[in-house]
């Protein structure tokens, strides 16, 4: 039997790879071309920024995505400095026949680490202060606590120390929150002599609680 011509379909399928390899070796040689040339011209590294700006930014921000850490504004902020530091080590950059977005790529995955370090950083140093802060907090409300309870039962001790009627008054009216005339009542006085032994009270009160602080 006679062997069949290879079909037309083959042989385009063929055609067409071989163009597509083509015209992928086109495009990496021209790209060299272009950073051979931003090398010597930092003009041309414009071009080179058009070139890749969108696949850059989309790679920074699919990473972010999928980090949970970033968001639109961080992903240009990030964009920028990947090409602010391409440009700037571009003279040591060498061609190894791969697209010049890989470097890009390399450097973006950088800075994406970095990045997500000072976050962490910053979270932990957020976390020390609040916590550094409720303890001090704490601390200030105990020894204020400890304070108000030591000046409380030095005032006791000078209120048990005043004359007897004095002293009655002085704890019916602060310590139970009696009114004059309750207090009135319960010691058998009128209420001018009530007022009169509160006044005294406090007055031989301001006068000890000064000498105790002197």
């Amino acid at each position: 039997m006679k062997a069949r011509p290879a079909p037309a379909v083959a042989k385009s399928r063929v055609s067409g790879a071989s163009g597509a390899s083509d015209s992928a070796a086109q495009a990496l040689s021209a790209e060299r071309a272009l950073i051979e040339a931003a090398q010597r011209d930092r003009i041309r590294f414009a071009e080179l920024y058009e070139n890749n700006f969108e696949r850059v930014y989309a790679y920074i921000a699919r990473r972010l995505r999928d980090r949970a850490g970033g968001d639109r504004d961080d992903a240009q902020d990030l964009t920028a400095d990947v090409f602010h530091l391409a440009l700037k080590h571009l003279a040591r950059f060498e061609w190894r026949g791969v697209p010049f977005a890989a470097w890009l790529f390399k450097i973006a995955s950088n800075e994406i680490a970095d990045r997500s370090k000072r976050v962490a950083q910053r979270r932990a140093h957020e976390r020390e202060n609040i916590f550094l802060s409720e303890e001090t907090s704490d601390r200030v409300e105990v020894a204020a606590g400890v304070e108000d309870a030591e000046r409380r039962a030095r005032l006791f001790k000078l209120v048990e120390r005043l004359p007897r009627d004095q002293s009655r008054v002085i704890a019916m009216r602060f310590a139970e929150d009696k009114s004059i005339r309750e207090i009135a009542t319960a010691l058998g006085r009128t209420e001018g002599s009530v007022k009169q032994l509160q006044f005294r009270g406090l007055q031989n009160l301001r006068v000890r609680l000064g000498d105790t602080n002197g």
